[in-house]
């Protein structure tokens, strides 16, 4: 039976990617490199302080990682507050209310900053239908490392038999298979590119992942 459900928060709780895509390409300005859609993509579900690596490895540049990310962070912060695209997935909201109700423990697991994680729940009032919250950005390894994952589960008292992890990125997917936790894919339309293949299962409504529907769907 499922017992807790582990989101991930970009792409899956809140389409804030085209914030985010606004910022970075806004930062690839700032410090004048060309990265191109393959590239981009391939960052989909990482933390940005391990995006800013890559970058600064990629491109070899003077710049260190901490600058960059802080000048992300910096346009994401204006668009955040002066941007009008910022809305949750159509649908997860429901979802989120649907388990609550029949008492499944909700963690969130997002690659994103835990002020970035704080910065949505409190716009969006999740906070009351969560029992934690975890940022990759606080941990050693990021997606698609399971440690995330894995820290997530441990955290609801349940095997991980009775957990299903919601992504929609490759590198999450591979994080949650990693942990050897049930994954459902979300097949967003703002993520695109990603891998799916590791996934137990792939929708694209969340009204496929009712509590009410998990014998079709989830395999403990």
């Amino acid at each position: 039976m499922l017992k807790a459900v582990l989101f991930d928060m970009d792409g899956v709780i809140v389409d804030t990617e085209p914030l985010h895509r606004k910022a970075y390409h806004q930062m690839f300005n700032d410090v004048n490199i060309n990265v191109d859609s393959a590239l981009y993509e391939s960052f989909t579900g990482q933390s940005t302080i391990n995006i800013c690596k890559r970058l600064v490895e990629h491109f070899g540049l003077n710049d260190s990682p901490e600058h960059l990310m802080g000048l992300k962070r910096k346009h994401y912060k204006y668009l955040f507050t002066n941007d009008d695209e910022l809305a949750l997935i159509d649908g997860v909201l429901d979802l989120i209310k649907d388990y609550h109700s029949n008492n499944v423990t909700l963690v969130v697991a997002s690659s994103a900053s835990m002020v970035g994680i704080n910065q949505i729940f409190e716009r969006f009032n999740l906070n009351q239908y969560f029992s934690a919250k975890f940022s990759g950005a606080d941990l050693v390894k990021s997606k698609p490392h399971p440690e995330i994952f894995v820290k997530a589960a441990e955290s609801t008292g349940y095997m991980k038999s009775e957990c299903m992890v919601i992504e929609d990125s490759t590198n999450g997917i591979k994080a949650a298979h990693a942990a050897g936790i049930f994954c459902t894919a979300f097949k967003s339309p703002h993520s695109s590119g990603q891998d799916y293949s590791l996934a137990n299962i792939v929708v694209s409504n969340f009204n496929e992942i009712s509590y009410s529907n998990q014998n079709d769907f989830f395999v403990g």
